[in-house]
């Protein structure tokens, strides 16, 4: 959808700020000898596996995923999946902290300990301001847990998340335009959860605005509590995870260039998405991200 520039640049903003956390938190743990913590490394004793193979799991383990959600959707569990997202939350948090102050004594409870009141106050508590700021700190300690998985599990890391893009685009654009499983996901983390994956930007249009200095005005009682529909403006995480976990892969693999300008190309696809949408619209994000990934991929390949 077409929002005003602020809008646009806010959440354009927040995507590149989460794809350049990724890239150092990657760093972080690649340079160094330190591991993930809480668990989250790898079996060290693992034989590397072909790409397909490992893009088999993913595509297994994703669809189970999608139908655990979809049945703790259908049962309203909500709790349990509070709980869920709060336990994730967590741990991205502790492990993206965690890279900042690797040599500190204590890292990774010093990180935990940080990172519980933010998950706490994110899923519980629900302010707008936490819950974008928290979501830049989630992302890019998932996308380390995936591209350390990725480069211990297969012997062609890049090819494999090539692949995974180009799944995740095709089921996208099924999701969104077929099935409209997205859209309800969204509308039932956001009403009924109260807990989104993603960017969320509440926006007021010139009706909207208009209708709000009208009620300001007005002395009725009964018209000051009239409710008044706020446009939003959402960017699903799996849409800012996903390139983060090709340019940490390619931060390895082929340097920090070339994973800067995956960075860019994600970014610069998801501002043309953005120019193009119309408003009231829900569109496959990753598309359009996964064509700017490819295109910034070849040419780093170049380089």
């Amino acid at each position: 959808m077409k929002h005003t520039w602020k809008i646009t640049f806010l959440l354009l903003l927040m995507f590149l700020v989460a794809q350049l956390l990724g890239i150092f938190v990657v760093s972080q743990y690649a340079s160094s000898e330190a591991v993930l913590p809480y668990g989250m490394e790898p079996p060290a004793d693992i034989e590397p596996r072909s790409p397909w193979d490992l893009v088999l799991s993913f595509a297994i383990a994703f669809s189970v995923v999608v139908i655990i959600m979809l049945v703790l959707t259908k049962y309203r569990a909500e709790t349990f999946l509070r709980l869920w997202f709060f336990t994730v939350v967590t741990l991205a948090i502790g492990i993206t902290l965690n890279s900042v102050i690797l040599k500190a004594p204590h890292a990774s409870l010093i990180s935990l300990a940080v990172a519980l009141p933010l998950a706490f106050y994110k899923i519980f508590k629900r302010n707008l301001i936490v819950h974008n700021l928290t979501e830049l700190l989630i992302y890019p300690g998932i996308a380390a847990i995936f591209v350390i998985m990725l480069l211990s599990w297969t012997k062609a890391p890049i090819l494999a998340i090539v692949i995974i893009l180009i799944l995740i685009s095709l089921y996208d654009m099924y999701a969104v335009w077929h099935s409209g499983f997205m859209q309800k996901m969204a509308q039932y983390q956001i009403q009924t959860l109260k807990v989104f994956t993603g960017f969320f930007v509440p926006y007021l249009g010139k009706g909207q605005r208009q209708a709000i200095a009208k009620t300001a005005k007005t002395k009725s009682k009964k018209q000051k509590q009239k409710n008044i529909k706020v446009g939003v403006a959402i960017l699903g995480g799996g849409d800012v995870v996903f390139p983060a976990i090709l340019a940490g892969i390619v931060l390895i693999q082929m340097g920090l260039i070339q994973a800067l300008l995956v960075s860019l190309g994600a970014t610069l696809a998801l501002a043309g998405l953005f120019y193009l949408s119309e408003k009231g619209k829900f569109y496959p994000a990753m598309p359009f991200i996964t064509t700017g990934c490819f295109i910034a991929l070849a040419v780093a390949k170049l380089i």
